[in-house]
């Protein structure tokens, strides 16, 4: 049986999903971001058990088929970006669609209907973030990293850094604290920042 779960963004979530369906003594088969695959069917019962103990790690399982889908994009594109590494090289609207089988138009519809932002600056915002931390490694300079993020040149990526942070890349590198955001509350615009879909 499948369970969608929203804020999961990382390998640490995906660890502390599993512990939390091991506790209640369930088996999974996939845990993946945002989506769970169990053996056992579940009674409302024992949802409602899921329910509390992801709500006390600070998850929320879904039921919506809106809000799933929601979830699946902002996973897809959180995946892309922050643990991959290759960035897609094709036109991201036709990988989108063919990854979750719906048109990319009624996708960027939905998810600007319900997120209040699109899916283009949600992806934005995240490759800025992403920036951000492979400027503070310092491993890569900031031709690589253009590459790497998929830029066309050194000049579109520090324009649009600087768009979205009011910084240039080499300011930002030179500055003592160097703010970054929580992957979860990337691309999520300040009237929906506390907002949940239902």
């Amino acid at each position: 049986m499948k369970l969608y779960i929203k804020y999961m963004v990382s390998n640490r979530c995906k660890l502390a999903v599993k512990e939390d369906l091991r506790r209640l003594g369930l088996h999974f088969i996939m845990v993946d971001l945002g989506e769970v695959e169990v053996m056992e069917n579940i009674s409302e019962e024992q949802r409602e058990q899921i329910k509390i103990a992801l709500l006390h790690s600070g998850f929320e399982l879904m039921d919506n088929k809106r809000a799933v889908l929601i979830e699946k994009i902002k996973n897809i594109i959180i995946e892309m970006i922050h643990h991959s590494n290759e960035l897609v090289k094709t036109n991201f609207s036709n990988f989108l669609s063919e990854k979750l089988n719906h048109d990319y138009t009624y996708l960027a519809n939905l998810f600007s209907e319900i997120q209040g932002t699109t899916i283009e600056q949600f992806i934005i915002a995240h490759k800025i973030e992403r920036i951000k931390e492979l400027i503070i490694y310092g491993e890569l300079n900031i031709t690589e990293i253009a590459w790497k993020m998929n830029y066309s040149s050194v000049a579109h990526l520090s324009n649009q850094f600087k768009k979205m942070t009011g910084l240039s890349p080499s300011h930002f590198k030179k500055l003592k604290d160097k703010r970054r955001s929580p992957i979860e509350d990337i691309g999520i615009s300040t009237d929906n920042a506390g907002a949940k879909t239902k």
